[in-house]
């Protein structure tokens, strides 16, 4: 691998016999894999050098954020900005050799809380996003209660009432109703193995949430258009982020279902789209828009790296892996925020809040709607339907005559 990156025998020769040789060759032969670029791995290279000399045999057992930082920072110190590259090709290096550690808070009753996912995902079959929210909020409340001293088979009422006082000035009103419903179904699963008491679930009481209280934060049309026109360019982040909109607003896709496409989804001949519906359980079959398909052959015929991975798509930088949900969120949350487009939220579920709006603008029935969009029942879609402004108007200009 060095004599493929340099060319001087004197430099190959000094990453042979450099420290840790073994693992910076194992390192660059993974991102080589991945496919990384020439030029880029000269440069890694070179980094992990520099921070081989300075590790210590101790290191082996393990570095962490603040231990890598010292690395870097020690005497000589480098510049501030090759500083951050070495802390930015030190990091996935000793990821990749198991010598990474990240302090974790330790979670009380884990063997219980393992249980309860598993329950959830074997039993149950829930959503991976659903088994998340509700993970993330057992383990909340049980750090909590590790904390406090309290445990589990011996809470009460009052106890649940201290735990949320003590959240009450992060989460809202509609956040509270969230975690009191996830957190019932946890005590409600504790109940029945026989880890608290029966009554516990039951004495957790729900702030009224009203449906559709709130107004909807659908993008207006005009604001998707100038979204999609700012992507119009040969730049390999424009083509890839160009067709990961374009299915957010047309299809109404959710992020993860656009994180979860694959090749085989995608019926070039026949002019198809196969989407797997997890809460359908079943896969849903769209036509291919010209628009869409020809922002999507762009992006697979000249941007897509060339790995081995299903998915569609894959991260612009080596190690070229698919890319997940917060990568979605992330590619328009950030677009929106360079255009100045105000919003009450900034991330994927705006488009697909505004594909139900266009939908219901155009006159399409809520069923209609509701399919379009995967949903289950017409109740599921009212939320993404709040406001129909055409409708409104149309109300706004109704003569009442002479009426009093």
């Amino acid at each position: 691998m060095f004599q493929i990156l340099f060319h001087q025998k004197a430099a190959v020769k000094r990453h042979r016999t450099g420290p840790l040789s073994t693992e910076r060759r194992r390192y660059l032969e993974h991102c080589a894999a991945g496919g990384a670029r020439y030029g880029e791995q000269r440069k890694r290279a070179k980094c992990l050098l520099w921070i081989a000399k300075r590790l210590t045999p101790c290191d082996r057992r393990g570095v962490d954020a603040e231990r890598l930082r010292k690395i870097v920072y020690g005497q000589p110190a480098p510049g501030p900005t090759m500083a951050q590259v070495f802390l930015e090709f030190g990091r996935p290096w000793l990821k990749f050799l198991g010598w990474w550690r990240t302090e974790r808070e330790p979670v009380p009753f884990a063997e219980q809380l393992e249980a309860y996912l598993i329950w959830m995902r074997q039993e149950r079959g829930l959503t991976p996003a659903t088994i998340r929210a509700r993970s993330w909020c057992a383990t909340n409340f049980l750090r909590w209660c590790g904390k406090s001293g309290r445990d589990l088979a011996r809470l009460r009422p009052e106890d649940l009432d201290a735990y949320f006082a003590a959240s009450a000035d992060r989460w809202s009103r509609i956040s509270v109703a969230s975690m009191s419903t996830r957190l019932r179904a946890f005590l409600r699963y504790s109940a029945s193995t026989g880890r608290c008491s029966r009554r516990l679930p039951e004495a957790i009481l729900s702030p009224r949430v009203y449906r559709l209280e709130s107004l909807p934060y659908a993008l207006s049309w005009e604001d998707v258009r100038k979204l999609l026109t700012g992507t119009v360019s040969a730049s390999p982040r424009d083509v890839r982020d160009r067709a990961i909109l374009m299915l957010l607003a047309i299809y109404g896709l959710r992020r993860s279902e656009v994180a979860a496409l694959r090749l085989d989804q995608i019926d070039w001949a026949g002019h198809r789209l196969w989407i797997d519906r997890l809460k359908r359980r079943q896969p849903q079959v769209y036509p291919l828009q010209r628009s869409v398909a020809e922002a999507l052959s762009c992006y697979v015929d000249t941007v897509r790296p060339h790995v081995p991975y299903p998915q569609v798509f894959i991260r612009l930088q080596a190690p070229h892996l698919p890319i997940g949900d917060g990568a979605i969120y992330h590619v328009v949350s950030e677009r929106l925020r360079a255009f100045g487009i105000k919003a009450a939220h900034l991330g994927p579920h705006a488009l697909r809040h505004s594909c139900a709006a266009r939908l219901l603008a155009e006159r399409l029935t809520l069923k209609e709607i509701g399919d379009h969009l995967g949903h289950r029942s017409t109740a599921a879609t009212r939320v993404y339907t709040k406001v129909d402004l055409t409708a409104l108007r149309e109300v706004g200009d109704f003569d009442l005559g002479d009426l009093p």
